[in-house]
This record gives structure tokens, sequence and C-alpha cells, in this order.
């Protein structure tokens, strides 16, 4: 019985090691083979010309990503923008100041808006963001809009974003030990102080880890941006002017690669962008989550 219990548990630790080198090694599978797909168009242009070029030309064989980089940065920082100081604002409060009774309704509410399919946030967006901002537009700035557009965008990707962002910043605050909390009081601190000074420092860290993931999260959702950004391909800095983001250029164009040359291998160039930049943002954060920890 003791040799066959020895086998199982090196069977089971051989499963698990091989299970985690799966997993770590699922990225560059997936990057392995969208560079694969979208070899023939670097091949036949510069990275640098892709990448820094605005115009778009399928049928030409002009293949510009900058407008569409442009848009989903663009998007999602009006997203970050919306949904952080929300987030982090109602995590503190649920966490520190309300009451145990409340927190326990609102939890289901929270698990309920984050698993609403994204289409649903999308046809919200047509319903409400975009004729607001199209009436807000007209009546306070007196400019003609559809609204659609990077703003309405960033709004629908925002919503979408707060009870992911939020359920991590709740846990994330729940970890602060009490005994710290506790301390600060003992000394004189006010309840503000105490959770500016003690729960939020401690916290940073995992601040940075909810908004990293969160963002990478955003940068990539697909549908109910798509409904509402207008995409049209070019970019301005005016938030009213529609935009095109990466993962709208691939979802609504995938159908038609069959029938032109190189767009096939455009659109997987496209795909290769969107996981290098969320990469680049994952490790970003990351950094930032490392020096902050070093203080």
């Amino acid at each position: 019985m003791r040799l066959r219990s020895i086998y199982t548990d090196r069977i089971a630790s051989r499963l698990m090691v091989i299970m985690l080198i799966a997993i770590l090694c699922m990225p560059l599978v997936i990057a392995a083979g969208l560079f694969y797909k979208a070899s023939p168009l670097l091949s036949s242009s510069s990275l640098w010309e892709l990448i820094a070029g605005s115009a778009w030309a399928p049928t030409r064989g002009v293949f510009g990503f900058r407008p569409f980089i442009a848009g989903s940065l663009y998007v999602t920082l009006f997203a970050f923008l919306f949904a952080s100081p929300v987030c982090l604002l109602a995590a503190l409060y649920l966490t520190q100041f309300a009451r145990a009774r409340l927190v326990k309704i609102l939890h289901p509410v929270i698990d309920i808006l984050a698993g609403l399919p994204s289409v649903i946030y999308g046809v919200w967006g047509i319903l409400v963001v975009v004729p607001l901002i199209s009436f807000l537009a007209e009546d306070w700035f007196g400019v003609q809009t559809t609204g659609y557009s990077i703003l309405a965008g960033g709004v629908v990707l925002a919503v979408m974003c707060i009870p992911y962002m939020l359920n991590m910043l709740i846990e994330v605050f729940r970890t602060v030990p009490a005994g710290l909390k506790e301390a600060a009081l003992s000394v004189g601190a006010t309840h503000w102080e105490t959770v500016k000074h003690i729960v939020i420092r401690k916290s940073l860290p995992g601040i940075f880890s909810a908004f990293g993931l969160s963002i990478a999260k955003a940068f990539g959702e697909t549908i109910a941006v798509m409904m509402v950004v207008g995409n049209s391909i070019g970019f301005s800095l005016n938030p009213l002017q529609p935009g095109y983001p990466l993962p709208a250029l691939i979802a609504n164009n995938y159908g038609e690669m069959l029938s032109i040359p190189m767009y096939d291998a455009a659109l997987m160039f496209a795909a290769l962008l969107l996981l290098v930049i969320i990469l680049v943002i994952n490790l970003v954060f990351r950094f930032i989550i490392y020096r902050t920890q070093l203080r």
C-alpha cells in the first residue's frame, strides 16, 4: 500500500507540473501561431510601415495599423479614467465604512454585472449612451454628432470593467491585517487617516495589479465597443469622433479575408499586435508593482 501511495503521489505531482508547463507555454504557442500566419505580410512590408502607416486599402495591399492601435489605446484610456476612481472609492467604502448587510446585498449585484454578456452592454450603449452623448454634445457644446464615438466606447467599456475591477479591489483591501488598522487608531489616527495611510499604502501593489489586469481585459473587449464606437477608419483626439479599435477590426472583417490577398495575414498581424500590447501593459504594471513593494 505504501509503494502504491508513493507512485500515486509521483504521478499526481508530475501531472500537475505538466499542466503548469502547458499553461505557461500557451501564450508562446498562441504568439507563434499568429506570427506564422502574419509572416506573409511581414515579409512584404516592414514592421514600421505597418505600425506607423495610416492608410488602409486592403484591395491594393496597403495596411496601416496606426489608426486602429490609437483607437484601442484611446478607448481603453477613457475606460480606465472613468472606472478606476469609481471602483477605488466604492471598494474603500464597502470594505472600510459600509455595514456588512450592505456588502452582502451588493455582492450578488456585482456578480450579476460581471456575468452579463458583452452584447447586452453594447445594446445598452446604443439605447442610452449614444443618444445621451449626441444630446449633450449638441446642448452643451453645439457640436453635431451621431453619438457613436470614442467617448461612447470608453463609457461602455468602463461600465463593463467596473464589476471586474471592483471585485479585485474589495479582495485586496480585505487582506490588510486588522492589527495594523487597530494600531493606527490606538495612537490617535482618525478612521480616514487610517484608511489613507495604512489601508491604501499597504494595498498599493494589489491596487496596481487590479488596475493592470482590468486595463488588459478592457483592451481586448470586442462586441460592446464595436457596437458603439463608430468603426470609422481614422483617428482624432476629439473623443466625440468615431474610432476603430483593433478587436473591432478583426471581428468586423474576418469573414472577408478569403477573397482579398494578404487580408488573412493582416488580420492575424492585428491579433498579434493586440497580444503584444496586452503583454506590454502587464509587464509595465508588474514593474510598477515590483517598485511599489520595494518601498
